[in-house]
């Protein structure tokens, strides 16, 4: 009796380990599989090149191009989408006629589209009828010029994303105990010394974990590149996602496009683990010393 409880307990999990068999863990074998062989225009395995494919991409100029478009992305991303997030979260903290208003405004990025933005922000961002030109008094083709289409990608990204960090750090913001800014007043505190001794320390755990959240996200940025600027001009917004997307469905090098998945797969794993690893460190109890 006592062994059937412990076995019917997996039958709950069943449905749930079956669609991460069936949209996960077999898609993510099937890619490693893929990898490994030279495929033909429909995506079949046709030769066994082992490691071949992954030597190609290492020394491929073009993915080298990519892994450095990339990470720049990533951090344009990262920081400024976090730092709207913060802000924003921190000044819905304050009452004021309208705030309810603001929070909603605050928190509605999270709710558009990214291909409904790009089209929107393609439009803001024409060199001839614009309304960022017209506003700035300049005269720059935001998306063709190499020099600032990934900026530009990236800027519209990071408000995408400032939506949910919006929503976390409000959250956070509201498990801060208030006496603790109260006392700090009292002894003469400003804001800034209220904002870096109690608020960000308050907010490490969920500092923490956006910072996870948004590294992943920014990786997988997608549709707003395939909008704005299709990997170009040149190679200048080839993020390694579009890269993926680009050799399987128009270079039809499939075995190729599953090797840069594995790759981007690792790299994400690999600076996920490295931050656990840091924030475990920083929090686990540090010997007395005698």
């Amino acid at each position: 009796m006592r062994t059937w409880k412990r076995v019917s307990a997996y039958f709950f999990v069943l449905p749930c380990l079956a669609l991460f068999g069936v949209f996960l863990f077999y898609p993510f074998a099937k890619t490693i599989y893929l990898s490994l062989y030279k495929t033909n225009n429909l995506g079949q395995a046709q030769i066994y090149v082992g490691l071949d494919n992954y030597r190609e991409v290492l020394q491929s100029a073009s993915f080298h191009n990519s892994l450095k478009v990339t990470l720049i992305f990533v951090f344009i991303v990262v920081l400024v989408s976090m730092l709207m997030g913060l802000f924003n979260a921190l000044l819905c903290q304050k009452s004021f006629p309208g705030i309810r208003f603001f929070s909603t405004a605050y928190a509605l990025p999270m709710s558009i589209a990214s291909a409904s933005a790009a089209m929107i922000f393609r439009l803001m961002l024409d060199p001839t009828i614009g309304i960022v030109n017209k506003l700035l008094g300049l005269n720059i083709s935001w998306i063709q010029n190499p020099h600032y289409a990934l900026l530009s990608v990236a800027l519209l990204t990071a408000w995408l994303n400032s939506g949910i960090n919006f929503l976390y750090f409000s959250a956070g913001l509201t498990t801060i105990d208030e006496t603790l800014y109260e006392r700090a007043s009292v002894d003469g505190a400003n804001e800034w010394q209220k904002l870096f001794r109690i608020t960000l320390p308050s907010l490490r755990p969920i500092l923490f974990y956006t910072l996870v959240v948004n590294i992943i996200l920014a990786f997988q940025s997608f549709g707003q590149v395939k909008i704005l600027t299709s990997g170009g001009p040149g190679e200048s917004t080839n993020l390694i996602v579009f890269s993926i997307y680009r050799n399987a469905f128009f270079n039809f090098r499939f075995g190729t496009a599953a090797t840069e998945s594995v790759i981007l797969f690792f790299i994400i794993f690999i600076l996920t683990l490295l931050m656990f690893r840091s924030e475990n460190k920083n929090n686990s109890p540090k010997k007395e010393s005698k």
